[in-house]
């Protein structure tokens, strides 16, 4: 699908489907909107006189074109009140309504979207209008083999009609923002979504090569020898199950001179059965996306080199999956991160941190500025936030801020959590410096505060995002299956550390 901005009203645009906008205030309509209902005859103004539209966010009102117009049909959508729309709001607007247009086989769409211009800045407002279609017309079919599976409604393309030749300008940039966020967000979901078995360590680090090649990015993966020679007994421990060899994958972005770079660490367990702590055979099939932290990352330093942003960005995607083989690590063992620190691992299935720790461990001696690693890597942060917010841990307050910012922009809602001294006693080991575990009590917290041991005084921000990493139905700018929250944030984050 092709979103362009022509100059011009929308009734000068020869489409199949032209999308007006109505607010809840009852005021008079806006330009391109009354060219419109000028066209039909005065049936919109005649609907809001008879109740029948109005204007309500979300709300669709679908009619004929008739003769007078290049379109063989109008939707009007209602966008809320003026006043409280926002470049969020917007964005989930336009994924609601892209799914709309979908199911009426809406072909080339043409949108007026005066009301969203008019209370945002231009650029925003193309960005999120952008996002909006390119994320909620996400699907994950191509494993449907028969013609009768597919969906075939589709959504050819899309054309914002921009009348101020000023204000088309910034709605473009903003369009082309958008889009690559949106297909960035897209391609981590692709990833997450395959199958295990079409997803192995091997075919994530095949993918990120692909990618590298296409947007000019340096990839090094690191294979099991030399991850051996480095050190990476916390990670090489989590891969010793598996018949699947381990790929520690490392991919550059250099746009920032020689400054030091942000770090994306981000969990990569392609698949996820707990190891030896064996995991419940209900619902195991979704730990397939157990690797969303790994594609977040791997997606979000694409999309930067996309928009070509100044800054230095290493992307880290320690892959591997957690098998229960002979060769497993066993509850009780004790391995040594590329640090030197020693761990007993109590729990096999509290893996995620343990690829983690040496992903943060090789942040550090490249030299990373800020590390940020993003990780499916506590249940007890589902039962904390539900679906709803990422959980966030940070030692640094001025980077947290950044974040925030960041997850604004990309109306990817986070909640940051503490970080007291005093649950450290919880990770506290008999045996080893440190045990993998600390309990069930505030069990994402020690979770951190095992990863922040490796972190020291480098600024760092963990984001949890167990409870956000899929979606089980469909709203707004979230599709059903694996979210890709948290790419767009990272990306905001990154830019913000460009200005």
């Amino acid at each position: 699908m092709e979103i362009t901005v022509a100059g011009g009203g929308i009734t000068a645009q020869a489409a199949d489907t032209y999308v007006v906008e109505v607010t809840e205030d009852g005021g008079r309509l806006a330009a391109e909107t009354t060219a419109v209902d000028t066209a039909i005859g005065g049936a919109i103004k005649q609907m809001i006189a008879d109740g029948h539209i109005t204007g309500r966010a979300d709300e669709v009102t679908v009619l004929p074109g008739g003769r007078r117009l290049k379109a063989k049909r109008v939707v009007v959508v209602g966008v809320g009140k003026r006043e409280q729309i926002t470049a969020d709001s917007a964005r989930t607007r336009a994924g609601n309504l892209s799914r709309r247009l979908r199911d009426l086989n809406a072909g080339h769409v043409a949108i007026a979207p005066q009301e969203t211009s008019s209370a945002l800045e231009p650029g925003d407002a193309g960005r999120a209008l952008a996002e909006g279609f390119v994320l909620g017309l996400y699907r994950f079919d191509r494993h449907h083999t028969r013609v009768q599976d597919r969906p075939r409604h589709v959504i050819d393309r899309v054309t914002i009609a921009e009348p101020a030749v000023r204000r088309a300008a910034a709605v473009r940039r903003g369009v082309e923002e958008g889009v690559i966020l949106g297909e960035a967000t897209n391609y981590a979901r692709d990833l997450a979504n395959e199958p295990a078995n079409l997803m192995t360590p091997t075919i994530v680090a095949a993918r990120a090569q692909q990618l590298a090649a296409e947007y000019g990015l340096e990839c090094k993966v690191i294979e099991r020898a030399e991850a051996e020679r480095l050190k990476m007994g916390s990670y090489l421990s989590v891969a010793n199950g598996s018949a699947q060899p381990p790929k520690f994958i490392v991919l550059t972005y250099r746009g920032g001179g020689t400054g030091r770079p942000v770090a994306l660490v981000g969990k990569g367990i392609t698949f996820d059965t707990g190891g030896i702590s064996l995991k419940p055979a209900e619902n195991m099939d979704a730990m397939k996306g157990d690797m969303s932290g790994a594609a977040s990352v791997i997606a979000a330093i694409g999309a930067l080199a996309r928009l070509k942003a100044k800054v230095n960005v290493m992307a880290i995607a320690p892959c591997t999956e957690n098998m229960p083989g002979g060769t497993a690590t066993k509850p009780g063992d004790v391995v040594y991160a590329m640090d030197g620190t020693s761990i007993e691992v109590l729990n096999t299935d509290a893996e995620g941190r343990l690829v983690l720790a040496d992903g943060i461990a090789y942040a550090k001696t490249q030299g990373a500025a800020t590390i940020v690693d993003v990780a499916t890597l506590t249940g007890a942060m589902g039962v904390a936030l539900g679906g709803v917010r990422t959980g966030v841990f940070c030692n640094h307050d001025r980077t947290m801020s950044e974040l925030e910012r960041a997850a604004a922009a990309a109306g990817e809602k986070v909640w940051r959590l503490p970080l007291d001294a005093e649950y450290d006693d919880q990770i506290k080991s008999d045996v080893a410096d440190i045990k993998n575990t600390g309990g069930r009590p505030a069990g994402s917290i020690t979770a951190a505060k095992f990863l922040e041991r490796f972190v020291g005084t480098t600024p760092w921000v963990h984001l949890d995002i167990a409870g956000v990493m899929s979606r089980s139905s469909d709203s707004g700018v979230w599709v059903k299956g694996m979210s890709g929250n948290p790419v767009r944030t990272l990306v905001h984050f990154a830019l913000g550390r460009a200005r």
